[in-house]
């Protein structure tokens, strides 16, 4: 009895964490450049006192899904897209370097190149600044140019080129920002091999068909895993009643 009460509980806190993960993906489906978060559990035995009969779950979150999501044209100056692999450069809020695939950008009131959450934009020597006055064009290879405004409308500048990486995949991991770092701690140099697309976003890659589906069956599992509690449940108050009447 104890162990049936034993393996329906973590079955259903793994139901409910993979829920968790599941819900979050959904939330963000609209969200630009969003990857998929990936989660997997296993069963590991219990190790102590006693006869071997027992086993809890482990949850792991296995990554995410590096697939490209759909390349959505927007028409805007400021808005680029990865094209296959890589990832943008950018200054997360703890200092460190961090790698993101959304690429709605805009420029601050400083004239700081940021992504719409407002984390600065790496170039390969730091952030990227844009005088005022000036209109901004940003190239396939990242190249940031600017045409003044207030002058010569012929006279192009190149302020900084946008840093892109392209490590592998399994050297990645998400932080709980949701930004994308090595897991070494480094930061990855800079991928001449990497494109753009200009004036396109990527979307979420999360399937929202796909989501809904496993949301229910994991929904399902936890029911099966409660109904197994209430079985024990009852099966216990059974052989206390057989106890009863048997003394």
């Amino acid at each position: 009895m104890d162990r049936l009460i034993y393996l329906a509980m973590n079955g259903a806190k793994s139901a409910l964490d993979q829920q968790a993960v599941l819900a979050n993906n959904l939330a963000n489906v609209s969200t630009t450049g969003f990857k998929a978060q990936l989660s997997a559990s296993r069963a590991l035995p219990v190790v102590g006192e006693g006869a071997k009969t027992r086993v809890f779950v482990v949850d792991t979150t296995v990554g995410a899904d590096q697939s490209q999501g759909p390349i959505l044209q927007t028409g805007r100056k400021l808005d680029i897209a990865v094209q296959g692999e890589g990832w943008i450069a950018v200054q997360g809020k703890d200092g460190r370097e961090a790698y993101t695939r959304a690429g709605d950008l805009q420029l601050n009131a400083n004239g700081l190149l940021q992504t719409r959450t407002g984390l600065n934009v790496l170039g390969e020597s730091g952030p990227i600044s844009v005088p005022p006055n000036n209109d901004v064009y940003i190239g396939a290879d990242g190249t940031v140019s600017t045409i003044p405004t207030d002058a010569v409308p012929n006279a192009v500048n190149i302020v900084g080129r946008i840093k892109l990486v392209k490590p592998p995949a399994r050297d990645l991991e998400r932080g709980a920002d949701g930004l994308f770092r090595l897991s070494s701690g480094q930061s990855a140099p800079a991928d001449g091999s990497v494109q753009l697309a200009t004036e396109a976003i990527e979307g979420s890659n999360v399937s929202m068909v796909a989501a809904l589906v496993d949301m229910i069956s994991q929904a399902r599992l936890y029911e099966t895993q409660v109904k197994l509690l209430q079985t024990a449940q009852d099966n216990s108050q059974k052989w206390s009643q057989m106890m009863s009447i048997t003394a």
